[in-house]
């Protein structure tokens, strides 16, 4: 697992942002080692898509179907110092659909690249399923 590539991907990811305030990006990993990238896309936030939600879809969309983890940053537009971002409720139940319960959810923030790690099951615990 190399999480410095996944962030580096991810801050990379988030510069192609949409909003027009608030740039998050994302990098998805496949338990075979590929990775899919993602970033908000802001559509009038009428139908905007979260980063998390957009690396699935471009992996799902390629066949993938085993994900080993998702790296998540975000920030005001021009920051360098980033926010504690976590998927919304929404990307939570995207995910769940497609995801153990172990899956691993990492955000990095902060000054030093400070990085977290969730389960999909600790960000959303009794999840619907079926």
């Amino acid at each position: 697992m190399d999480l410095n590539k996944a962030i580096e991907i991810a801050k990379s990811a988030r510069l192609n942002s949409t909003h027009k305030d608030y740039f998050v990006g994302a990098c998805l990993v496949t338990k075979s080692g590929k990775y899919y990238s993602g970033c908000n896309i802001d559509n009038m936030e009428i139908q905007s898509i979260c980063a998390e939600r957009t690396a699935f879809v471009k992996a799902l969309s390629e066949g993938e179907r085993d994900f080993d983890y998702i790296l998540v940053v975000g920030g005001k537009k021009d920051c360098t110092i980033l926010d504690d971002c976590k998927p919304c409720g929404y990307c939570r139940q995207f995910m769940v659909q497609f995801v153990d319960k172990d899956f691993k959810i990492y955000t990095c923030y902060g000054e030093n690249n400070k990085v977290d790690c969730y389960t999909i099951d600790d960000l959303l615990p009794n999840a619907f399923s079926f």
